[in-house]
């Protein structure tokens, strides 16, 4: 029982530890470029660190699999694809949107990813949804729920909690870019949300047709790196711009490729194997209230009435989807033992 509890936890802990990491990758991401670095520049080098890192891991795993799923043109050809969408656009849109604007306002328009994630997958019929059912309602019901209760986190505050404790009374504040610019960064990052949601969808299917996440990785990784300079080499003529300097660019650079491409890509793909496009982009609202969290104790912040009662809402949804998906895959699994013992009948 221990050990089953344990497997089935391990998807829940990974995307909460992908959530945290981003909160830090959105924020050294910002002052970097205030700093001066280039967007595209930070992007291309830190998706090129990343793949060269998953490229041991990928030549590992191939001389350790010997019968592994066979590379097609088709599949090098969907991983084009899941690049062009997950890495280039994806990231380039976002990186973008936060430099005319702020990772407030990012973390605020990545909570759009889970209903955008939902409705893409009920359409492609990854997610059924019986509306009379009260799992599916329940799923309904909670991926609202948690984008709503993100919204609060961001955009309502409400009075201070003054005897709130933190570790730390300290505060780090993110210099402003001078091009600031909200609407375009906002724009920018709406764009993201829907590459992101369909990069989650495509994904899911690929996976299910091949299973080896690491190849799935490195290959999107590395196509995308590639489409990323390709892009950037033209948008930045400025040689001056590609030289990265000591201090927060490099720092930001290398924790882009580790956390981001390494870690993140992998367990997304992990977690979209396991549990589905609607479960990894659930995690988006979830990241609101880790990121608030995260502020409070860490930075010195002062914790407000709307961050408290955002975080109910979110763990409200949260709770509601995850029920809901437990009901049906239960459910599933009863039929399936209900058709494999056809002769056998359960009386109550």
């Amino acid at each position: 029982m221990k050990l089953q509890f344990s497997k089935d936890a391990m998807p829940f802990a990974a995307m909460a530890m992908v959530e945290i990491g981003e909160v830090g990758l959105i924020t050294l991401g910002k002052a970097a470029m205030s700093s001066g670095m280039s967007n595209f520049v930070y992007v291309v080098y830190s998706n090129a660190l990343g793949t060269v890192i998953l490229l041991h891991y990928f030549i590992y795993s191939t001389y350790r699999s010997k019968n592994g799923t066979s590379l097609t043109v088709s599949f090098l050809c969907k991983f084009f694809l899941l690049g062009l969408l997950g890495i280039c656009l994806v990231q380039t849109l976002v990186i973008t949107g936060i430099k005319y604007s702020s990772p407030t306002l990012a973390s605020a328009m990545g909570n759009l990813i889970p209903g955008i994630t939902f409705l893409l997958a009920v359409f492609f019929r990854m997610e059924t949804v019986a509306l009379k059912s009260r799992s599916s309602q329940a799923k309904i019901l909670g991926t609202f729920v948690s984008i709503l209760g993100a919204f609060i986190v961001t955009f309502y505050k409400g009075p201070s909690l003054q005897k709130f404790p933190s570790f730390s009374n300290s505060y780090i504040h993110l210099p402003i870019s001078p091009n600031s610019n909200w609407a375009l960064g906002g724009l920018f990052l709406v764009v993201a949300c829907f590459s992101s949601a369909t990069w989650k969808i495509f994904q899911a299917a690929v996976l299910k047709e091949y299973p080896d996440k690491v190849n799935l990785v490195f290959f999107s990784c590395l196509f995308g790196t590639i489409q990323c300079a390709a892009v950037s080499l033209i948008v930045e003529r400025n040689s001056s711009a590609w030289k990265l300097q000591p201090g927060i660019q490099r720092t930001a650079v290398v924790y882009a490729a580790i956390v981001g491409t390494v870690l993140r890509n992998c367990t997304i793909a992990w977690c979209l194997y396991k549990k589905g496009p609607v479960f990894v982009a659930l995690f988006k609202p979830f990241g609101t209230g880790i990121a608030v969290i995260m502020a409070i104790m860490f930075l010195g912040e002062i914790p407000h009435l709307g961050s408290l009662i955002g975080a109910m809402v979110i763990a409200f949804g949260f709770y509601a989807v995850i029920w809901g998906q437990t009901k049906e895959n239960n459910t599933t699994a009863g039929n399936a033992v209900s058709w494999s013992h056809p002769n056998k009948r359960l009386h109550p």
